[in-house]
C-alpha cells in the first residue's frame, strides 16, 4: 500500500495541462513502469530483465496498430463502398496484423518464462488492465474538468 500511493500521485499528476503528447507518453509511459513494476513485485533482477523484453513487445505491437491497423482503417474510411474482392484483401491485410500482434504477446509469455515466474506472467495481463482502466479515468476526469471550465 505504501508503494501504491506514490503511483497514484504520479497518475493524478497527468492532470497537467499544457503538455506536449511526447511528454505525456512518455510520462505515461514511466507511470507504467512504475505501477507494473510495484503490482508485479519486481526485484531490480528481475525488472532489469524484463523490461527489456517487454518493452520490445510492445514496441511491435505499436508498430503494427500504427502502421498496418491505422492504413487498413484509413482504407476503409476513403472507400465505404469497397468491391467484394477489395473487402477480401483488406480482411487479409486485418487477419494478418491481428496475428502479428498475437504472435508478439506469444513471444512475450515464451521469452518471460525464464525471466519471471509464471505467476507474475499471469498477473501482468490483469495489471496492464487495471493500469489502463485508471489511466482511462484519469483521462475522463481531465476532460470533464476542462469541459467545466468553458
Amino acid at each position: 500500500m505504501k508503494r501504491l500511493i506514490p503511483i497514484l500521485v504520479l497518475l493524478i499528476s497527468m492532470s497537467c495541462y499544457g503538455q506536449r503528447d511526447g511528454k505525456m507518453n512518455e510520462r505515461i509511459k514511466a507511470q507504467k513502469v512504475a505501477f507494473i513494476t510495484d503490482k508485479l513485485n519486481l526485484t531490480p533482477e528481475e525488472a532489469s530483465k524484463f523490461w527489456p523484453i517487454y518493452n520490445a513487445s510492445e514496441e511491435r505491437i505499436e508498430s503494427v496498430r500504427n502502421k498496418e491497423m491505422r492504413a487498413i482503417k484509413s482504407k476503409v474510411r476513403q472507400n465505404p463502398d469497397l468491391s467484394e474482392k477489395e473487402a477480401d484483401i483488406l480482411l487479409q491485410d486485418l487477419i494478418a496484423a491481428e496475428d502479428k500482434m498475437y504472435r508478439a504477446k506469444l513471444d512475450l509469455i515464451n521469452n518471460l518464462k525464464g525471466v519471471i515466474p509464471s505467476k507474475k506472467i499471469i498477473h501482468l495481463k490483469r495489471v496492464e488492465d487495471e493500469f489502463n482502466r485508471i489511466l482511462l479515468q484519469r483521462l475522463k476526469e481531465m476532460r470533464q474538468k476542462r469541459g467545466n471550465r468553458n
